[in-house]
């Protein structure tokens, strides 16, 4: 499989909300963060944790694939989010737009950075 479509696995297992499949893909060391700032999941079980209370808080949470490409070791990804109600009752968040540039250590995903 290449990187590009391992990128693509994790976004149907983020749109799937599995994320025993999403965190399958990452190192154990991954991390999601902003783009060159603030770690906000830190490791795959920091990234587990945390995408399950993002799905817990928007149970249609999605996140659509509009261009995709592959640079080496990196897959750069424009991807349009939609969240949905929130089950807290928390405003509603309007869909978005953000690039996700994911590194690649081997075949396992070592970071992924949100510019938005």
């Amino acid at each position: 499989m290449s990187l590009l479509d391992t990128a693509k696995a994790m976004i149907a297992a983020y749109n799937a909300q599995d994320v025993d499949t999403y965190v399958s893909y990452m190192t154990d060391e991954a991390c999601e963060a902003n783009y060159r700032g603030a770690v906000v999941r830190e490791g795959k079980e920091g990234t587990r944790s945390g995408l399950a209370a993002t799905f817990a808080k928007w149970p249609q949470n999605k996140a659509e694939i509009v261009e995709a490409s592959q640079i080496g070791a990196y897959v750069l990804m424009r991807e349009h989010v939609t969240r949905g109600p929130a089950s807290d009752g928390s405003e509603l968040v309007d869909p978005f737009d953000v690039i996700a540039v994911y590194s690649f250590e081997g075949d396992k995903c070592s970071r992924v950075e949100f510019i938005r």
